[in-house]
């Protein structure tokens, strides 16, 4: 009996399990099917759960949304606009379609929705795509001078054929008449005459941008060598400060100059660091406006989370930088000053000079290496803009993550600039970087 009754079971199971599979692989209820007709849709609303019934009208581009109405499995294809929507049947029923906005621009903006059906007839939706606004970050060489070429790099840069893309420069606005390309990210033009100092306005048929940086920019600005703040040099070495036929805007300091920098970046401050230390050898140490000020009361850095130091740069192609990591580094006065240290005029206690405050991985500092991804950088014989945000102040000597606390205002009052280590192997090599107009600015992003 006992072994009837196993049996019988044993088949039961056999049976509801062949039933089972069988009913599976002839049914597939969830399975989807292209259906004929053509669709309805009665709403749309965003794509999230937490938000399922908030209605909607308009999107961003690659935001996800839910199509709401009748007869959705007859969606054979979708546009917005003219961009082609990536269809998923997982998320696809008779009622609900989930979807993400193409990312692509519209060449021609329609503000609908077109859904082909399999017979190629098309059901058309009102529905806006928002295009982002134009986007500006940076200008290639914010002191060129008028006739010259530059590129201004930023995102959506669209010209519409019908509303076409303008650009104009300064506080007076003088319009770019003169645009060499367009592509989504860059723009090339002529600098006009007549422009003064002033941010960058971009245009396009889906809104305006003004940079934060300055065309000519005069804010923020600590070592120009020619005079405008009196500060240069002011530490243990002394870099070349001169002007030639390459210059722009007068003097500037000068690295390398010829010398042989390592492969491993070997110290060489006698050639590779500009140092301003602030304070004097007094008692107690003071700080004298025009000569040895602290930078922090020379510029503001209230704001200094969302700021950049920018300097523009000259390399050669006959004396490309193929080695070593320039480590832009600030310290307060409580690390350094050009003293014998001790007490300083308002009461402080300060440190003297010294080459340990940054020879560490705990103070942070920039790392830069422009060289580091294709083994070799110059600058193609130009002058060039670069700006590095001082929340990019986070490494150590060797490259790595810094270990100390992060900066602080009180921080900013020396820089030392000192092109040496940084963890990266390069290239020997005798490179000439020339640097001029430091500043500290707003930053874009």
């Amino acid at each position: 009996m006992k072994l009837n009754k196993h049996i019988n079971l044993l088949a039961y199971l056999a049976l509801l399990l062949t039933g089972t599979v069988l009913t599976s692989c002839e049914d597939e209820p969830d399975k989807f099917e292209l259906t004929d007709g053509t669709p309805t849709i009665n709403y749309v609303r965003v794509g999230s759960f937490d938000s399922r019934d908030s209605l909607i009208t308009e999107a961003s581009m690659k935001q996800t949304i839910c199509l709401v109405g009748h007869n959705l499995t007859s969606i054979k294809e979708m546009y917005f606009n003219d961009q082609k929507a990536i269809l998923n049947t997982s998320y696809i029923t008779d009622h609900t379609l989930l979807v993400d906005v193409p990312g692509g621009i519209p060449q021609t903006v329609s503000d609908k929705i077109f859904m082909v059906n399999q017979a190629g007839d098309t059901t058309s939706y009102s529905f806006h795509v928002i295009v982002p606004a134009p986007t500006v970050t940076r200008m290639s060489y914010q002191y060129a001078p008028a006739g010259s070429e530059v590129i201004l790099s930023g995102d959506y840069f669209i010209n519409d054929p019908n509303v076409p893309l303008t650009v104009t420069i300064g506080e007076n606005n003088v319009p770019v008449t003169d645009i060499k390309s367009i592509t989504k990210t860059t723009l090339t033009f002529t600098i006009p005459e007549g422009v003064e100092e002033g941010p960058v306005t971009v245009t396009s048929i889906y809104g305006k941008t003004t940079s934060k940086f300055h065309y000519l920019e005069s804010r923020g600005i600590v070592f120009d060598f020619d005079g405008l703040t009196g500060l240069t040099n002011h530490g243990w070495h002394a870099r070349t400060i001169t002007t030639d036929a390459t210059a722009v805007t007068g003097n500037f300091v000068v690295f390398g100059e010829g010398a042989t920098m390592t492969a491993e970046g070997g110290w060489d401050d006698g050639a590779f660091s500009f140092e301003y230390w602030p304070g004097d050898y007094t008692d107690p140490v003071t700080y004298t406006d025009g000569v040895s000020a602290r930078l922090n009361d020379v510029a503001s850095f209230a704001n200094f989370p969302n700021m950049s130091i920018q300097f523009d740069m000259f390399i050669p192609t006959t004396n490309p930088w193929q080695a070593g990591a320039m480590q832009i580094i600030c310290a307060g006065t409580d690390k350094i000053t050009n003293s014998g240290g001790g007490t300083d005029q308002y009461g402080n206690t300060v440190a003297g000079a010294n080459n340990t405050f940054f020879n560490n991985d705990v103070l942070p500092r920039a790392v830069y290496m422009p060289w580091q991804s294709t083994g070799s950088y110059d600058t193609g014989d130009q002058w060039q803009t670069v700006t590095i945000p001082l929340s990019a102040f986070a490494y150590g000597m060797a490259g790595g993550k810094a270990t100390g606390a992060a900066l602080t205002a009180a921080d900013f009052a020396s820089l030392t600039i000192f092109i040496t280590g940084g963890g990266v192997t390069g290239k020997e090599c005798q490179p000439i970087i020339k640097i001029d107009n430091i500043r500290f600015v707003p930053y874009t992003e």
